[in-house]
Formats: C-alpha cells, sequence, structure tokens
C-alpha cells in the first residue's frame, strides 16, 4: 500500500530492503511476513510518516567523549557511578556526549565478544547507572552486531542444535575459496567445533572467541532489531556499528563491504529514524579510506563514518613536519551533505589504523612512522594477506607518547604538538570524538600489555580516581596542562558558528610547514581561519597570505591576539595554532 500522493510506506521501504539483502536466499518466510515483524519489534506503524531527511542533528556544541565503563576507579563504587561523577565535576559542560564501550557482559576483546547484549556487565553497573548518564549526556553505545562470544548462550544452542541460536553462526568448508576474504588478524578464519549435527567450520574475520553471525538466517536480524529496540528505551541515542564492513559473506568473494552490508546500514537507518528522529548510525569501518566513505551512501546509511584516515595522517605530519600527505587528504575528502557528518578521532580504545593510510602514505612513509613509534614504545599489530603473508595493520601506542618527539626522536616539545594534534581535529569538518585518556594524557601502559598479552592494552590504562584527581590538581602535571588545555580549546570551538561540523571548509596553502584551512559559519556570518605549525622550528606567516578581508576586524581566537594590520607579519612558535577570527569570541 502506497501512502499520500503514490510514496510508498514504511513497510513497503522496509520490505524493499529486505529484497535487496535476501535476493539470493531461499527464505521459510514472505519478506512480507518478516516486515511486519521488524516493525513489530520496533514498535512502529507500517503507514508512519517518515522523519525530515537531511537534517543535522548535531552543531559545534557537540563533542564524543570516548572511554571504558571501567577507565576510572574508586574504592566501593560502581566504575559508572564513578564515570558519572568524574563527568560532572570536571567536564564543565563541554562534552556533548559519552560513548561507553561495550558494557555488556563478554568473554574476551576488553568487551566485544559479548555474551548478552541485553545486560550490564555487573562489575560495571546496572541499566539504571547507564540511564542516569543518558539522562546528562547523549549515550552512546557499540551494535556489536558482526560477531558474539563463543561462550555466549546462542552458541552454545548452535552446538546443541537448539533455539534461539540454532543457525545463528556463518559457517563454511575449508575446501571453500576463501583466498580473497580480507581480514584484520592472523589467526586462521574457520574454526573446527563438534556440534550434534556433526562437525562445523564456523567463521571468525577477529578470533577464536568472536564467531561470526550468518545474516542469512532472518532471525538473526530479528534479533539486532530488538536488541536495537532495547538500547533506544535504554536511552541510546548514537549506534556505533562495530565492524559492520564484514557482516556479509559470500565465499569467493572478498567478503567486505557487500551490497548486503550496505543494505543492512540501510535498512537499520530506516527503522531507528522513524523510531526516534535524533537517533544516529556512526559506522565503525577501518578501512582504505574511498571504502570508508560509501557508508554515507546517498545520505540513507550511516549518518556518521569515522574519519580513520585521519589519525595515521595527522601524526605523520607532526613527526615528520610535512603537512603535504595531510593537506592533499583534506583537500580530496567531499563536503559531508546535510544529514551526515564525518567523526574525527586522533585515539581512542584500538591502535592507529595503516590500512586507512593505505594510498595515502608511501610504504617509505609508513615503514618510518612505524618504526619511530616502535622507538617511542608503541607495538604494531599484524592481519594476514591472500599470499599467506602478514602486514601491519595498526599501532598500539598512547598518543601522547606517540607525539613525544619526531622522526629524529624524543625532544622538548611533546606536550606542544599534542594540543596542537586536537587543535587541528578540533578546526577540521566533522564531530570530534576525544579518547579519555587523550583528555587526560595518559602514558603507555606496559605493565597492562604485559598482564593482558595484547598491544592494544597498551592505551586501555585504568585511572585509580583519587591518583587522577591528585595529578589533576598538580598544576605543574603534564596531565593537568594537557586536561587545561584542551579544555580551554573546547569551550572556545562551542562557541563558534563556524565549526559546525557542516560548515564549510575550504584549504589554504602555506607551504609544508604551516596547515591552512577555512571553515565558514551556514550563515556565512563567520570565518575562521585554522593555521597550525606543524614543525618545531617557528615558521614566518604574513597574514596577506590568508586574504583577510579589510572590513574586519580580526583576532586570534586562543591567544586573543587582535590583528590591527592585513599584512602584518606573524611568527608561529612550534607547533602553535592559530584560530583567526572575523567575530570576536562570545565568552
Amino acid at each position: 500500500m502506497l501512502q499520500g500522493e503514490g510514496q510508498p510506506t514504511l513497510r513497503d521501504r522496509v520490505e524493499q530492503h529486505l529484497q535487496t539483502i535476501y535476493r539470493d536466499v531461499p527464505l521459510s518466510l514472505p519478506l512480507a511476513e518478516l516486515a511486519e515483524n521488524l516493525l513489530a519489534v520496533m514498535r512502529l506503524e507500517a503507514g508512519q510518516n517518515p522523519p525530515a531527511q537531511h537534517v543535522n542533528h548535531w552543531n559545534q556544541c557537540d563533542v564524543i567523549l570516548i572511554t571504558y565503563g571501567d577507565s576510572l576507579l574508586a574504592r566501593e563504587e560502581k566504575p559508572l557511578v564513578t564515570l558519572k561523577r568524574f563527568l560532572d565535576d570536571n567536564s564543565e559542560g563541554l562534552l556533548s556526549a559519552v560513548h561507553i564501550l561495550p558494557f555488556y557482559p563478554w568473554s574476551s576483546d576488553d568487551g566485544f565478544a559479548v555474551l548478552d547484549y541485553s545486560s550490564v556487565n555487573e562489575s560495571l553497573g546496572d541499566w539504571d547507572d547507564i540511564g542516569a548518564i543518558a539522562g546528562d549526556y547523549d549515550l552512546m553505545a557499540d551494535l556489536v552486531i558482526n560477531h558474539c562470544s563463543s561462550r555466549s548462550l546462542w552458541f552454545e544452542n548452535f552446538i546443541k542444535g537448539q533455539e534461539p541460536g540454532r543457525g545463528y553462526f556463518f559457517t563454511a568448508s575449508p575446501q571453500d575459496d576463501l583466498s580473497a576474504v580480507v581480514r584484520p588478524r592472523t589467526s586462521p578464519l574457520l574454526k573446527e567445533v563438534e556440534t550434534s549435527e556433526g562437525t562445523q567450520y564456523v567463521w571468525c574475520t577477529f578470533s577464536h572467541d568472536q564467531v561470526d553471525l550468518d545474516f542469512r538466517n532472518p532471525e538473526v536480524l530479528q534479533q539486532f532489531v530488538s536488541i536495537v529496540r532495547h538500547y533506544l528505551d535504554m536511552g541510546v541515542r548514537i549506534f556505533r556499528l562495530d565492524a559492520v564492513a564484514f557482516l556479509w559473506k559470500i565465499p569467493g568473494s572478498n567478503c567486505l563491504n557487500l551490497e548486503e552490508t550496505h543494505e543492512v546500514v540501510r535498512l537499520l537507518r530506516t527503522l531507528v529514524e522513524h523510531a526516534r528522529a535524533d537517533a544516529v548510525l556512526i559506522t565503525e569501518t577501518n578501512i582504505p579510506n574511498r571504502e570508508n566513505l560509501s557508508y554515507f551512501g546517498n545520505a540513507n546509511e550511516a549518518h556518521c563514518v569515522y574519519n580513520f584516515s585521519l589519525p595515521p595522517l595527522l601524526l605523520n605530519t607532526l613527526v615528520t613536519g610535512d603537512c603535504r600527505y595531510l593537506k592533499q587528504w583534506v583537500m580530496s575528502m567531499p563536503p559531508a551533505q546535510n544529514g551526515t557528518a564525518y567523526f574525527n578521532f586522533i585515539a581512542s580504545h584500538d591502535g592507529i589504523g595503516l590500512r586507512p593510510a593505505e594510498g595515502l602514505l608511501s610504504d617509505e612513509e609508513l615503514n618510518s612512522l612505524i618504526t619511530t613509534m616502535q622507538s617511542f614504545g608503541g607495538h604494531v599489530s599484524y592481519r594476514a594477506l591472500e599470499s599467506g603473508e602478514s602486514r601491519p595493520y595498526e599501532i598500539n601506542i598512547a598518543l601522547v607518547d606517540a607525539l613525544q618527539g619526531t622522526v629524529e626522536g624524543p625532544d622538548e616539545w611533546g606536550l606542544e604538538r599534542f594540543v596542537c594534534a586536537h587543535a587541528i581535529m578540533l578546526g577540521l569538518e566533522g564531530i570530534p570524538g576525544i579518547y579519555l585518556h587523550s583528555l587526560l594524557g595518559t602514558h603507555n601502559d606496559q605493565q597492562r600489555v604485559e598482564n593482558t598479552g595484547h598491544a592494544r592494552s597498551i592505551n586501555r590504562h585504568q585511572w585509580n580516581l583519587d591518583a587522577l584527581q591528585e595529578a589533576l590538581d598538580d598544576q605543574d602535571s603534564s596531565h593537568s596542562q594537557i586536561f587545561r588545555r584542551l579544555k580551554t580549546l573546547l569551550a572556545i570551538r562551542r562557541r563558534q558558528g563556524a565549526f559546525h561540523p557542516n560548515a564549510t571548509q575550504f584549504t589554504l596553502h602555506l607551504g609544508s610547514a604551516i596547515l591552512g584551512f577555512w571553515r565558514q559559519s551556514m550563515d556565512r556570518r563567520q570565518s575562521v581561519f585554522c593555521i597550525s605549525n606543524i614543525s618545531r622550528a617557528p615558521q614566518p606567516l604574513n597574514l596577506m597570505d590568508i586574504n583577510l578581508i579589510d572590513a574586519h576586524q580580526w583576532r586570534d581566537l586562543i591567544s586573543g591576539e587582535v590583528y590591527e594590520h592585513h599584512d602584518q607579519q606573524l611568527e608561529l612558535a612550534p607547533y602553535q595554532t592559530l584560530w583567526i577570527s572575523n567575530l570576536p569570541d562570545h565568552r
């Protein structure tokens, strides 16, 4: 049935998605019935009017803090309560949203091998604690959609041939052509298991404790739609679709970014935005840049995509003192349509991905970057190639240690370099995400790596809250200096219309040692020239080079300096950033 002047109903749209997803899959139930089931699970009406399209559900005030639920610990207090108390006491309204990494019961990978999607890990707290955070901050949660734990009830039932779980996991034969499969790990792809139906080989993209789900089975899709509905009810507004690029598998293909995968994202977008108009989907796809951008679709897939190429390119820029590669990439990035945005980050719980730099940095540049990071205490994780060889996949290091020096070694400019990196990210088009350990200037945790045996643990430190507060109260500590300076940048950013995630951006050409770009507010009232010296040598800058309009009085929003003459000659200190605006900073 069509609603209004030939417009498809919500049920029609859902059924169209399903036709694409299951076009090559024989089903035991009609697609119309499956569509009705999904609408019932989401509590949606078949003829429900669609939400307005191309609407930006964000502005320059939005900043997402990324953290584990137990990164901050206090005696005799649930970690989620401790987290909220720290945010309430210290964030000063500068953080609009919190991404709590998987807070469900799990068996490995620090949460990404989920045992039970419907529960909160008792060691962290409960749904009331999650709700308290969601009441004061936009809550971002992981939808770990590609795989779940091999110790989950679903997988136990798969082995027993019972429901729910029977037929939930993707199986293949060792004789299948799997040579083209793209993976981020070096472990064997297939895991042999004995089941009630005999020996089967389950697909494990990431680890043998993380078994891939089989979305060819519509019951799996219904389960995840039910999980989405539950998370919405619990206050989740932003959904991070973890490892979604690997979702659909077809032996003989690379099993990455398949059309069925994109259509599942489109279906989730349709369902979620009808359930909550300002809900946001973010795809986590640690893949080469062009493939990553494909998850925007035609503004009908992800609202936001992780800007995975930014971390390695910005890190390379600051350790080499040369911004050419970063500048070329910034120039090549298409403006996000209204209703979509880039999700910018330069550090996270994972490492600094190298695949998103493929085709952007040469092998020589990548090898130099890897060698430099290893000299700063970093580790390297690898992935398997079709040939059976291994290739570096990511660098594991705390960002403050990654920026302690240059390719020539450590120096005295580490703090300024670290702040410069964040000033660049905060100025760029997109919504910024800041990892808690970057906000706090947390160093490499080599002891945690030794304890866990996992390289990624280097950047997953757990702070005792009393020790952290003592460090932040010490005005001379690096933690205190970083925390205060980053909060100052966040406070300035939120007051500038030119820093709206969708505001116009244009790249400036100021040489290889100065990165510059221009932002203009959507109402065209404000211009901000973002200019950073990305080298450890002072750099001259003549304001004539950025063509300031004489009719305005220009000032640096960071230092407060006013520029009386538009041909004024400046000298940028090592790693100094200017945000030169034609409007005063309204405090």
